[in-house]
């Protein structure tokens, strides 16, 4: 299945698929220490290999990965990024994460409008029935984010990832259809 990938415009961000071009802001991001912290990210990359993920999600026809930008600037410079995958044709059901550029970026509302921007195309665009995600329990302003964007949590994994020498869990959140329809109607 080939994923249309249009522009996606709130009142802050446009949400913009990711090309290669993104690949010097993405790998400057790598070095944000609480942007990594957020994420879980403990690898460390290459430009080079960020360049190659850039090229190869671009063309990608199984996942939506896109750039988040701001609208006022002309130039749509990446600040950070959203993206469906790990797509389940058969049961419409994808993962979602998000990740912002750099603290800085935190507390804007760019990340809760890039996620319902995602979300909504994600139901309308590509006829999602669920949409997952995992979050960190200790980011409880992301946990926010998604409550109300409509993600509901629905369990704990304990201990996935070792942060400092200290074990911390994931929690398990999603959103279906129904609890996103149903939600226009009030």
């Amino acid at each position: 299945m080939m994923i249309e990938k249009p522009i996606l415009r709130g009142k802050y961000v446009r949400l913009r698929p990711i090309t290669v071009e993104d690949a010097p802001q993405m790998f400057a991001a790598l070095s944000d220490k609480e942007s990594m912290r957020l994420t879980g990210t403990q690898d460390t990359f290459t430009f080079e290999q960020v360049e190659k993920f850039c090229e190869r999600v671009s063309q990608a026809d199984d996942r939506a990965d896109y750039a988040i930008t701001l609208l006022s600037d002309e130039s749509a410079t990446y600040i950070g990024e959203v993206v469906l995958n790990e797509f389940d044709f058969d049961n419409r059901s994808a993962s979602f994460r998000i990740a912002l550029n750099s603290a800085g970026n935190f507390g804007k509302g760019y990340g809760s409008e890039a996620t319902c921007l995602i979300v909504d195309y994600g139901f309308r665009t590509l006829n999602l029935h669920r949409i997952e995600l995992e979050v960190y329990d200790f980011n409880p302003r992301a946990q926010h984010v998604y409550e109300k964007a409509g993600f509901i949590k629905e369990g704990v994994k304990r201990d996935v990832l070792l942060w400092d020498g200290k074990w911390q869990s994931a929690i398990v959140m999603s959103i279906l259809e129904t609890d996103y329809f149903a939600g226009e109607d009030g």
